[in-house]
């Protein structure tokens, strides 16, 4: 191997890796800025809250009661028992709510229930709601987030995220920690970041509204693992931009050590599958139709996972140390070392602002034990390891309730 080929290698490794931390660092440090307070919204539409649900006897009744504890009187909630083997429809009917049913063991997965729910309000006849929220069964929302969402849905006529965080604990274990600090980023953070620059926010799932005519066009009835990120690509492509409404929030509990990998499983092979399929077409088809949102959320999606991201800034910064120890080039080396501050100094302030109510600065440690943690994840990936629809147990599943966390001031 000659002295050129290192430094040539070195190139052709550190500019993607830089790119990717650069956008990283710019997305993050736009959206630490906490965001101007908004006067909470008169709301006069008709609302009503869908809840997909498989299996959730143990827990529907804590969150039905705790969502109508944060409704305004009209409110309407629909419960979706999807394929469940338990008496979650009768429960959820005992609770006050309306139940519709789906059965149907050979099309599993949330986007189906979502379909089922968005079919059934269609047809009724008193007509569809104005706004419909969609809320995860072990989700609560927080105080006032229902009206804020709903009122800028119907306003701004798009759809719009609440911030959807990990309930807050720092007695949890380590890798717990990490991972709800990593959310932090992501879905705060980032997403604030990307709408800041002009693109679109992160629809996560749950806790997100929408305009009857948006969600009644909709494509859910799809197998994705990651339907949310799916559906926010397919609205961004319509020009109906998901925004973050900032003052809304959405939490739901950490999963237990032992469901955690498979939940983070189904969640990144998701991603992942949305990368490779939808990344670079949207940045392309961006740029053709001049659409800035689309080409930024390409780029987000362009950036790996923070641990992911981490480790394979990692891998790429050894060929930079080799070309400079045998003095072929220093510039990959600069420049990856530029680009890698410039991140680290993004996740350092974001634990400085809203972080530190999530991670213990001592927890910090465990980091690259995390980054092996997820390690499987991404070898199962590359092998073309499909994860599949699971639902993730609930903290009700063992006799715990989410209301032993207070959810009530957990928010930025």
């Amino acid at each position: 191997m000659t002295p050129l080929v290192p430094g040539i290698v070195a190139w052709l490794l550190a500019v993607p890796a830089a790119t990717l931390l650069g956008y990283f660092a710019l997305e993050t440090l736009v959206g630490l800025p906490k965001s101007r307070q908004r006067p909470l919204p008169a709301w006069a539409g008709r609302l009503c809250v869908l809840v997909p649900a498989h299996d959730e006897a143990a827990g529907i009744a804590q969150t039905l009661a705790a969502l109508e504890a944060v409704s305004a009187p009209g409110t309407e909630i629909l419960v979706v028992a999807d394929n469940c083997r338990d008496d979650t429809a009768a429960i959820a009917r005992a609770a006050g709510a309306e139940v519709v049913e789906r059965h149907d063991s050979s099309r599993r997965g949330k986007g189906y229930a979502l379909a089922c729910g968005r079919d059934h309000l269609a047809g009724r006849p008193g007509g569809p709601p104005d706004v419909v929220v969609v809320l995860d069964a072990d989700c609560r929302l927080l105080p006032a987030s229902l009206e804020r969402l709903g009122a800028t849905a119907l306003a701004e006529e798009v759809p719009v995220q609440a911030v959807n965080l990990i309930l807050a604990d720092l007695s949890a274990p380590p890798m717990v920690q990490i991972s709800s600090f990593a959310m932090v980023v992501k879905n705060l953070y980032r997403s604030r970041g990307m709408q800041r620059l002009g693109g679109a926010a992160l629809l996560t799932g749950t806790g997100m509204a929408f305009p009857w005519k948006h969600i009644a066009a909709a494509d859910l009835a799809t197998g994705a693992l990651a339907e949310d990120l799916a559906l926010g690509i397919e609205l961004t492509r319509k020009g109906h931009v998901p925004q973050l409404v900032p003052e809304a929030g959405v939490r739901s509990p950490a999963a237990a050590m032992k469901d955690a990998l498979a939940q983070r499983r189904r969640w990144e092979h998701g991603f992942l599958d949305s990368v490779r399929a939808q990344a670079l077409p949207l940045v392309l088809g961006g740029m053709r139709r001049r659409s800035l949102a689309e080409v930024l959320l390409g780029l987000h999606l362009l950036v790996p996972p923070l641990a992911m991201l981490v480790l394979i800034s990692a891998l790429f910064l050894l060929p930079a140390v080799l070309a400079t120890l045998l003095g072929d080039t220093r510039g990959p080396l600069i420049l990856m070392t530029i680009a890698l501050a410039l991140a680290a100094l993004a996740i350092t302030l974001a634990w400085v602002g809203e972080g530190r109510r999530y991670l213990r600065l001592s927890a910090v440690a465990r980091a690259p034990l995390y980054i092996l943690w997820k390690l499987p994840i991404y070898v199962g990936f590359l092998r073309n390891s499909r994860a599949e629809w699971q639902r993730t147990p609930r903290p009700a599943d063992n006799g715990r309730s989410l209301e032993e966390g207070d959810v009530s001031q957990d928010g930025p």
